[in-house]
């Protein structure tokens, strides 16, 4: 190619560039490379092509080869800079300097403009990339060119701040002449800056003094820098802030500094660095606190100034504050952390890692002494000064660690002798040690190197102060010492606080002491010691107002939990002055600071106690004797407290414990007594008598125990004649109280007194008091003592004289109480009381007692009473009713005008009085209350006519007369037990409420209480009642004889004698008894009813018709008794007459009002079973239950019938019974049973439903009637059945856990049947078959031998026992058939003959099938199948019937199963399963169908259909759907069907059910 068309090619590749045709010119390119491989043109355009095409690595290789042809041409340089710059190519950061420097080369003489861009181009790179040094350079070039080209000066003054600004970045990471640059570049700028001041000047110079601020050896500059700006803008605070920052961050603050510091607090109250740099000149002049105060404020603006936190450390240091020092130390570290150790950061960490651990070491615990050991260890080797070496032996000895100390001393003493430090810490180490002389020897060794140490004169003195016995007595060298301390350093607490300890303990000048204590607690207010010492000293010197304002400015600062002794120390102050509130907070305050101070606890419950916090007293003093179990104090507050409460049985335990440390202490001994004569009175209040005198027992014996002790004490004989004061109302014959000789005077032993003795000891016990200090109150419980005397005489009926004698001195001892005090109510209203007495009499004088006793007291609802009792004694009604309503205005609770009111409103015959005697009982007990409200009760329940009425529904039935009036006439007997009519009473109402034994035992009372020559009457009816209860609760002989103690001539009296001879079993007697009783008759029901009671001894004897003649002779009278009638039907029942029964229960059903009550459903049902009709009897029972559903009796019933003639509805039967027992516990508890009944015949059963329903169901009625055998019947049948099913079951495969019952259950059977005479039939056909469940256990868990010896015994008393009999077959043969050899014939034709002999048992044909099948002998067992439900259909029992159906099923499955030739049995299978579909929804039968069809055709749709719904339906046990499972499965795999077989292994895993899941692993791996 000619050179022509290299141009002609160079020219179309241009053309094809600016048409953006890029591959073109590339191929242009192309051409012409082919022709001139060094064609820089070409190579260009391949470049710009490349890259516009995107590809760079083309595109830079193309450059750089252009580059490489020709350096010197700009085309190629532009172009790869241009590419760089678009492009992300790896070598684009590395390549462009170079690239852009070459530029700079090429258009530095050519254009000077583009030589600029290239070069901020390349500025900018290096900024970048932080090529600090490169961007100085590059742009000082710059600078220079422009200047050079003659820019303006504003020009200049930017690019100068724009240096600054880029340089001014990670300033102190960069080099010195980078440095040095930005400083020229900052002054530059601020020289070239045209408008001077102004803000962007002054925020130059801000940003230059910033920079320079950070490097310390920039001081003369920054110097300069900060007077520049001061003299441009005299007001601006920030150059001198920063110039006095800097002064102090580096130690040099000169005079000069602190003008600067103070010009700038005088600019600004507020500015940190000035305050922090007065701080910091104050500290240098030993002005402490003035530094403390400045250092705190400036560091308050200027948190970041490290040298400000560390000097503020040591200024406190200084004041002895060293936890604000320690804080301050810890903010520095922080500091110094945040902004690195770079430089002296590093030693300032090391000063400040040394006061912090003498800071720590000057708290004197050990926890910051081992912390300040971590701290020293810190601090690096380079500064193991000796003052850290010092100190670390400081440590080390606080913490106990002498040894260490010791070694660190010695290593010390050898490199430093000379140092006074190291003989202080000698010294220290031989204080610690106890050695005074040593020590001694060391501070003074110590004060010759430096005596102007405050710390080495008060160790000195200290040492002093603890040396020997001499010293001990002369402290003038301690008090020398400490002063000299005191004078050296006066922020030192410590020192004054032991001045004060010497003032106070040796000079005895407190004054000065509490001075010296103020001083030291204001210089230290952490020392609790001084200011406790300071606060004491100034209440002894009557100085309180100084102690409250201490202990109050302590509180005011203290955080919570702190400053306990001021807390403590105030509130003791408040308890005195009766401030009970405040007291209360300031303890609660204390103990938040010591939670574990028992004085405090102490202290506080006093407050509590105080303003009657009684609670929260008793929590405190508890607290406090948990604290401290040794405090008798806080135990008897404890008692005390729980005394006061009502909480008597708590402080009797916490008083004996006192009394068990010390037997003598008073105090305790009388609050026992106290604790139990007022349990006493509250036992009394309760009627519990026997109680009472027990207690009152007990409270002599520890008065006693007080009196030995201290006789002198008038308040124990008070509270002695109290205690045999309060037995006044217990019956004589109750009161035996054992009282100890020296209470009566003798020498030891103890007394048994008499309620008369008792009462006459109180009168000398309160005579005894009386010696030793008279007072009203003592008269008058001497007065009240005498007349309770003269109530007893008067009750025993002792002689007159003595009565008259003790009346006349209660009132001289009362009219003597009156005289002390006439102000009191009480002692008025007791003299009237005893005015009243019948044995004075002096009504006048009664009235005027109870009206001054009104006049003394206005709300005096007892005087009103007893004034209204005066009134109503002299037959005053109107006035007595006036008094009661008075006092019932002023007290509606006050019992006795209540009892007033009832007893005007009997007077006048008012309607009210039983409801008012009703309201007593109540409001209280009080005998006239009870025995009022129980003689209406009584009267009200004989008046048969007014049961209908509205007052005798709301009067007997709502309020619940009955037990009311029984509960309070019970206790009323407690206390009066010589008033006959009451026993009367309390036997009619016990009758009432069929609690027959204990009415006769109160009829027996009665009748002991009366005496048949007074009334005899009220003596016969009372042992009627007597002997009608006796025979009731079955205690006939008694009956008899109580009976026989009567005239015999009333009808009850002889018709109760002929009923209890006839319960007794003396029939004939009790006949003649009867005739007797037809001879007084008076009517025609009593008549029926006498012959009614014939006709039954009649039948007990066994004259059938006898009977029946007698029953029908009260048939055909004109009022036939329902009674009679009642007796007839069940005599045809008993008879088995149905014609007799249905036409006695037709006749019946003629005179009965409600024909569905429970006798005559009952009666119903029965004639229906006689009949045959087992559905009519469930049907009576439903529709009476229907008629009344409230009745408990009924539903009793149908769930009865149901369990044993229509077993199919069983879940009803179930549901009725729990009906039964929730509408009534007694009929429940046998409803319990047929409930249980039901659910066995139901299948509920722990191994299906994981909850045995029915097996709960008969141990809860166990549980209630473990006296009935047909509850441990049934409890053996659900035992056996739970039992079963375990052992069936596929899941749980569990073994039985009940297989020693058997024996025991029936053991318990036998036991419960035990003298039982009635229902001989039943009872033994229960025992029977408690037999056959027993045997049947025993065989089915392998103990063969024990069920023959138990049949064989069974035997041997009545041979004649075919079931018996039967059953030792069936256990002789198990071990037989279970060695599968054949039986002989001659077994099997006994087998036969015994089953035979037992023809009517459908369980003996079922056994004999599965004989005969065990034998193979398939014929006859399917003969024997069908005779049991041959008998079953007969029986109308429905499941004998079922049972034989499935079983005669089972039987035929066998035989198809081993694939026998012909229909018979498959047909056989399906007609008994077709049939038991009938009786009931079976699942056995359901899936014996399925079975036979997968037996007939495996893979047939049918089986699977029969099989699917066996499984997946609810409704079938778990047994029979796991069993399904596994035969489904095994179709499935023969169908090849995988979806469903997914389906169905997913189901058993969901019941884990593991056969089938086994089955599938091994039917999946084939």
């Amino acid at each position: 190619m000619s050179s022509k068309e290299v141009k002609t090619a160079l020219k179309s590749a241009r053309d094809a560039i600016r048409n953006k045709e890029y591959k073109e010119a590339l191929k242009h390119c192309k051409t012409v490379l082919k022709q001139e491989k060094n064609n820089y043109n070409a190579w260009v355009f391949i470049g710009v092509a490349a890259a516009e095409l995107e590809q760079p690595d083309q595109a830079q290789g193309a450059y750089k080869k252009a580059t490489e042809l020709e350096p010197e041409q700009l085309l190629a340089w532009q172009g790869l800079a241009s590419l760089y710059e678009k492009c992300d190519h790896e070598n684009a950061k590395g390549d462009l300097p170079g690239v852009y420097q070459k530029l700079l080369d090429l258009y530095e003489s050519v254009d000077k403009q583009k030589w600029c861009d290239v070069c901020r181009k390349l500025v900018d790179l290096h900024h970048q990339e932080k090529r600090y040094l490169e961007v100085a350079r590059t742009w000082s070039k710059l600078i220079k060119t422009r200047q050079d080209d003659g820019a303006d000066k504003q020009e200049l003054y930017e690019l100068w701040r724009k240096l600054t600004q880029m340089l001014a970045e990670e300033i102190e990471d960069q080099d010195n002449e980078t440095q040095q640059m930005l400083w020229t570049a900052f002054e530059n700028a601020l020289d070239l800056a045209d408008s001077i001041p102004s803000e962007e000047h002054q925020g130059l110079y801000q940003r230059f003094l910033q920079c320079l601020s950070k490097f310390p050896h920039e001081t003369t500059r920054l110097k300069k820098a900060c007077e520049g700006m001061i003299n441009i803008y005299p007001t601006v605070q920030y150059p001198l802030e920063v110039i006095c920052l800097y002064l102090i961050e580096s130690g040099s603050l000169t005079d000069e500094g602190q003008q600067y510091c103070c010009k700038l607090v005088e600019m600004n109250s507020k500015s940190g660095p000035g305050l922090i740099g007065l701080g910091v000149k104050a500290l240098q002049d030993k002005k402490y606190e003035d530094a403390v105060n400045h250092l705190t404020e400036g560091l308050t603006e200027s948190p970041l100034c490290i040298t400000g936190w560390y000097h503020l450390a040591e200024a406190q240091a200084k004041v002895h504050r060293p936890k604000e020092a320690i804080l301050s130390c810890n903010q520095a570290l922080k500091n110094i952390d945040d902004h690195g150790e770079a430089g002296g950061r590093h030693h300032q960490k090391n000063l400040c890692l040394l006061l912090k651990a003498e800071a720590l070491l000057k708290l004197y615990d050990c926890e910051s002494s081992e912390e300040a050991i971590r701290i020293l260890d810190q601090v690096s080797d380079a500064d193991n000064t000796p003052r850290l070496l010092v100190l670390q032996g400081q440590a080390h000895l606080n913490t106990g660690a002498v040894d260490k100390s010791a070694k660190i001393m010695e290593d010390l003493k050898a490199s430093y002798p000379g140092l006074a430090e190291v003989h202080a810490l000698e010294g220290l180490i031989h204080f610690s040690k106890k050695d005074y002389l040593q020590a001694e020897a060391c501070f003074q060794r110590a004060l010759e190197k430096d005596s102007e140490v405050a710390e080495y004169h008060y160790q000195l003195g200290l040492t002093y102060w603890f040396m020997g016995e001499e010293t001990r007595k002369d402290k003038a060298k301690a008090l020398a010492h400490f002063l000299k301390a005191a004078r050296l350093d006066t922020y030192m607490g410590k020192v004054f606080c032991y001045l004060g300890h010497y003032y106070r303990l040796v000079a005895g000048d407190r004054s000065r002491a509490r001075g010296c204590y103020r001083k030291a607690f204001e210089l230290d207010g952490s020392d609790a010691e001084s200011g406790a010492a300071a606060v004491d000293l100034s209440v002894e010197l009557e100085d309180t107002e100084t102690a409250l304002a201490i202990l109050t400015a302590v509180t005011q600062k203290a955080s919570a939990g702190a400053a306990k002794w001021a807390w403590l120390r105030r509130g003791l102050y408040h308890l005195r002055a009766g401030q009970h509130s405040q007291a209360v907070a300031d303890l609660q305050a204390a103990l938040r600071a010591d939670p574990k101070d028992c004085n405090c606890w102490e202290s506080l419950g006093e407050a509590y106690l105080s303003r009657g916090g009684y609670t929260t007293a008793l929590k405190s003093f508890t607290r406090a004797s948990e604290l401290n179990p040794d405090s008798t104090y806080s135990v008897f507050k404890v008692a005390a407290i729980q005394q006061i409460l009502g909480r008597y049985a708590e402080a009797v335990a916490q008083y004996q414990l006192i009394i068990e440390k010390k037997e003598d202490y008073v105090p305790a001994l009388k609050g026992l007594g106290e604790c139990y004569l007022m349990m006493a009175k509250a036992a009394l209040a309760d009627f519990l008598d026997g109680k009472a005198v027990d207690y009152v027992e007990k409270a002599l014996e520890y008065f006693t125990g007080a009196l030995q002790h201290r006789a002198d004490v008038s308040c124990l004989w008070k509270l002695a004649g109290d205690a045999c004061t309060s037995l006044h109302a217990v019956s004589p014959s109750k009161v035996h109280v054992h009282v100890l000789g020296v209470l009566l005077g003798q020498q030891g032993g103890r007394e048994v007194l008499q309620k008369d003795e008792l009462l006459h000891l109180g009168g000398r016990c309160y005579g005894r008091a009386l010696k030793l200090m008279s007072t009203s109150n003592t008269w008058c419980d001497l007065g009240i003592n005498y007349y309770r005397q003269a109530q007893h005489l008067a009750e025993t009926g002792n002689s007159t004289d003595g009565l008259t004698e003790l009346l006349e001195k209660s009132v001289h001892c009362l009219k003597k109480a009156v005289r002390l005090d006439s102000n009191n109510h009480l002692y008025w209203n007791a003299l009237g009381v005893i005015a009243c007495h019948h044995g004075i009499g002096n009504y006048a004088l009664a009235q005027h007692c109870f009206i001054k006793s009104i006049q003394a007291e206005q709300i005096n609802a007892a005087a009103w009473t007893n004034l209204g009792v005066l009134y109503l004694a002299t037959e005053n009604i109107e006035q007595a009713h006036e008094a009661f309503k008075m006092a019932q205005s002023l007290d509606p609770s006050y019992l006795l005008c209540w009892i007033g009111q009832a007893l005007i409103a009997e007077t006048v015959g008012s309607y009210d009085t039983m409801d008012l005697f009703r309201h007593t009982t109540e409001l209280s007990m009080h005998t006239e209350g009870a025995i009022g409200y129980a003689y209406w009760v009584c009267t009200t329940l004989q008046d048969k006519s007014n049961r209908e009425t509205e007052l005798y529904r709301y009067n007997i039935l709502q309020m619940n007369a009955v037990p009311a009036a029984q509960g309070v006439l019970c206790k009323y007997v407690e206390r009066i037990q010589n008033y006959a009519p009451a026993f009367t009473m309390l036997g009619y109402l016990n009758e009432h409420l069929q609690l027959r034994r204990e009415a006769a035992e109160a009829y027996q009372r009665a009748a002991a209480l009366l005496h048949p020559t007074e009334d005899q009457d009220t003596y016969t009816v009372t042992v009627r009642n007597w002997g009608r209860l006796l025979c009731s609760i079955g205690e006939y002989d008694r009956a008899v004889q109580a009976f026989e103690s009567t005239p015999l001539e009333e009808l009850e009296d002889i018709i109760g004698f002929a009923l209890a001879l006839f319960m007794k079993g003396r029939y004939k007697e009790s006949n003649k008894a009867y005739e007797r009783a037809l001879t007084v008759v008076k009517s025609e029901q009593d008549k029926a009813h006498v012959l009614t009671a014939m006709a039954i001894i009649e039948y007990k004897q066994g004259q059938m018709d006898a009977a029946k003649s007698l029953l029908f002779k009260c048939s055909i009278l004109k009022e036939p008794t329902i009674e009679s009638l009642q007796a007839l039907c069940a005599l045809g029942l008993a008879m088995q007459d149905a014609t007799l029964s249905k036409a006695a229960l037709n006749e019946l059903l003629k005179h009965v009002r409600n024909k569905q009550d429970y006798h005559r459903c009952l009666l119903t049902a029965a004639v229906c079973a006689l009949q045959g009709r087992s559905v009519a009897v469930q049907r009576q029972a439903a529709k009476a239950v229907h008629s009344n559903p409230a009745d408990p009796a009924l539903w009793s019933l149908l769930s009865r019938v149901v369990a044993q003639y229509t077993q199919r509805n069983a879940k009803g039967g179930a549901v009725a019974g729990l009906v039964a027992h929730i509408l009534d516990s007694n009929h429940g508890k046998k409803a319990l049973l047929y409930t249980a009944l039901n659910q066995l015949a139901m299948g509920s059963s722990s191994a299906e439903d994981g909850k045995n329903v029915a097996l709960k169901t008969i141990q809860k009625a166990a549980f209630l009637s473990p006296d009935d055998p047909a509850v441990w019947a049934g409890l053996m049948a659900a035992c056996h059945a739970d039992d079963k099913l375990a052992q069936l079951a596929v899941v749980s495969n569990t073994q039985p856990k009940r297989a020693n019952l058997h024996l025991a259950q029936l053991s318990a059977v036998s036991i419960a049947l035990k003298d039982k005479d009635i229902l001989q039939n039943y009872n033994q056909s229960l025992e029977k078959w408690c037999l056959s469940q027993a045997v049947t256990g025993l065989i089915d868990t392998g103990r063969i031998s024990e069920a023959e010896s138990l049949c064989t015994k069974n035997l041997k008393g009545n041979p004649d026992q075919p079931a018996v009999i039967l059953l030792l077959r069936q256990v002789q043969c198990k071990s037989l058939l279970e060695s599968q050899k054949p039986l002989p014939d001659a077994v099997l034709e006994e087998l036969q003959k015994t089953v035979m002999s037992n023809s009517t048992s459908v369980p003996a044909w079922q056994w004999l099938a599965q004989v005969y099948q065990s034998q193979g002998m398939m014929g006859a067992a399917e003969m024997c199948y069908r005779k049991s439900l041959q008998v079953a259909s007969q029986q109308g029992s429905w499941s004998g019937k079922l049972s034989s159906l499935l079983k005669l099923a089972l039987l035929a499955l066998d035989v198809c199963m081993a694939n026998v030739s012909g229909d018979h049995w498959s047909s056989l299978l399906q007609e008994a399963t077709s049939e038991a579909l009938k009786v009931c929804f079976s699942p056995l039968a359901v899936f014996l169908q399925a079975l036979l069809q997968f037996n007939r055709k495996m893979g047939a749709r049918e089986t699977r259909r029969l099989l699917e719904r066996v499984v997946y339906q609810s409704g079938y046990p778990n047994s029979i759907v796991s069993t399904a499972r596994w035969y489904l499965l095994r179709h499935l795999y023969a169908k090849n069907d995988q979806e469903l077989i997914d389906v169905l292994v997913k189901n058993a895993e969901t019941h884990s059910d593991k056969r089938t899941l086994e089955l599938n692993e091994k039917l999946s791996s084939q």
